[in-house]
């Protein structure tokens, strides 16, 4: 059956509507969303070169702190050059293996991104909790494991997705409600019954969600109770200013996820999917690295050393 709808399937075209309803707002949205990828990519890059080039910040912190951009650099990637493409040109068509390919790969960064970021909140954990094992405990082992095993689960989730979405069947050109190849823009068009992709989906990303915020959560919990213990007010300050980046970066993700969640994908409700979309897909990855950059000191630092050492040269 799979291989049969598969088959039927593979000549389906979608076309991604995007902002049509807006044609006055096709260039200055162009121009606006190249911007915001254009800083994107360079911040998220250039957070990774200075993470790499300056030894003072290999800790299990930045190192976490650079998979993160490369996930949301990776993440930009496969959404943000099809919507700068259609908002310039008149043929908005894509293949359905071109639309089933971005599912897959989108859903293989957020759903890295939700967990890295909640390996982010356990490091802090240990490192407020047990500074004196710090080092200790988060090894360069235990880094990697964490940090494969966050890609690992995001493939091994988005098979499935894609397993029971090539369950359903669609017949000839379709128009998608979106500006992205997004799991309930694509079932909306479906020839078949979507009850099930629908189902193992809304199961899988509730489990993501709640998992992932249970380790948040729990881990704050425990980094404030041991900063009210601290004797001094400039401990208690330094704990905060170094996890404020990272609750920013939690807070604009998972309010915005959780939002999607809220919102019925009804008739009525698909422009504020699509917004909520663009603040996930373009906006959150070009923030993360300019939040970690404007609020961390060491970063700073390091910025500053990078700049002036062709300087002294």
């Amino acid at each position: 059956m799979l291989v049969t709808n598969t088959i039927l399937t593979s000549a389906v075209t979608f076309i991604l509507m995007g902002f049509l309803e807006y044609p006055d707002l096709q260039v200055p949205l162009f121009l606006l969303f190249l911007t915001i990828y254009t800083i994107t990519v360079v911040g998220n890059l250039g957070m990774i070169a200075i993470i790499r080039l300056n030894p003072k910040l290999h800790t299990p912190m930045y190192f976490f702190l650079s998979h993160l951009s490369f996930v949301d650099f990776c993440y930009s990637t496969v959404v943000t050059p099809k919507l700068l493409e259609n908002l310039i040109v008149e043929d908005r068509r894509i293949s359905f293996t071109g639309c089933v390919m971005q599912f897959f790969f989108a859903c293989v960064f957020v759903v890295t991104e939700t967990f890295m970021l909640a390996v982010m909140a356990y490091d802090r954990f240990v490192a407020v909790c047990n500074p004196l094992l710090y080092t200790v405990a988060m090894s360069p082992k235990l880094c990697w494991s964490l940090v494969a095993a966050s890609y690992s689960w995001a493939i091994f989730l988005s098979f499935i997705f894609i397993y029971f979405l090539l369950t359903l069947f669609f017949c000839g050109t379709k128009f998608i409600n979106n500006f992205v190849c997004e799991h309930s823009a694509i079932v909306a068009v479906s020839c078949s019954d979507p009850y099930i992709s629908q189902k193992v989906i809304f199961i899988f990303a509730t489990f993501n969600e709640l998992s992932s915020l249970m380790i948040i959560i729990t881990s704050y919990v425990f980094i404030v109770i041991s900063v009210m213990k601290m004797p001094t007010t400039g401990g208690r300050y330094k704990v905060f200013s170094t996890c404020a980046s990272h609750l920013t970066a939690i807070s604009i993700f998972h309010g915005t996820i959780l939002f999607l969640y809220c919102v019925p994908t009804t008739k009525s409700s698909w422009l504020l999917v699509k917004v909520a979309s663009v603040f996930y897909t373009v906006i959150i990855p070009m923030l993360n690295p300019l939040i970690y950059s404007l609020r961390n000191k060491d970063v700073k630092d390091a910025i500053r050393k990078q700049i002036s050492s062709p300087l002294l040269l």
